[in-house]
């Protein structure tokens, strides 16, 4: 339906890294990595990742402090946190955790049962990339059928309009940066223009208003888009 889902490894052991993301790439996945916690705190905002992958401990900032530091921001809360870490007493799970790790998961362990982890965190972080219903409001989108309605009444959205909006219903109120819907919709290998967005987002807007009803997409003056 729309561009492949983003994972992004947060590891520092060079091999561990280029290990987990080929086999992360290898599921259909885009992936990006951090070798440490300011790079990986640069990379959630830049492309903000439908899941983390977050080792514990790195240099200078801890898994830890990263994940602390997403869950306490509206705009990056939503995204899930899978923790690696070689701690595997309870107390130490309970931890991270706490802080706000969607997951925890001790070293060693095995390829698959990470893979396993983050098709279930991807579920719920990005649903249209297993084909769930997604609603806001009076909005239904079947992603399978490939169909939206507003308050029961069929839309025809073009194939950008619905990625876009699928975007926007994912994570409804989130802000989206013009460059970060680029990235998601259009797709990193294809260059399109920033002014393509408000484009394409003032289609979305025409055919959502269609039926009479307000327009559900805000723009946020200097920082981009939101539903809601």
């Amino acid at each position: 339906m729309s561009t492949q889902p983003i994972v992004l490894v947060v590891e520092d052991d060079p091999s561990q890294r280029e290990v987990l993301a080929y086999n992360i790439r290898a599921e259909g996945y885009q992936v990006e990595t951090a070798a440490n916690g300011d790079e990986a705190l640069l990379r959630v905002q830049e492309y903000a990742p439908d899941v983390v992958v977050l080792d514990w401990m790195l240099p200078n900032v801890s898994g830890i402090e990263i994940c602390r530091q997403m869950k306490a921001k509206p705009e990056t809360r939503g995204i899930p946190v899978i923790m690696l870490s070689a701690r595997s007493e309870e107390d130490d799970r309970v931890r991270g955790l706490e802080t706000g790790a969607d997951d925890y998961v001790v070293k060693p362990y095995s390829v698959a049962e990470l893979l396993a982890r983050i098709r279930t965190q991807l579920r719920r972080s990005r649903p249209s990339s297993v084909g769930q219903r997604l609603e806001f409001d009076d909005l239904v989108m079947d992603i399978e059928e490939h169909r939206v309605f507003r308050d029961e009444v069929q839309l025809k959205l073009g194939p950008t309009e619905f990625r876009l909006l699928a975007t926007f219903m994912e994570r409804p109120g989130r802000v989206w940066s013009r460059e970060q819907l680029l990235d998601r919709v259009w797709g990193r290998d294809i260059y399109v223009d920033t002014r393509t967005v408000d484009v394409h987002v003032g289609r979305l807007r025409k055919v959502l208003c269609s039926t009479g009803g307000d327009d559900p997409v805000r723009t946020v003056r200097g920082a981009g888009y939101a539903l809601g």
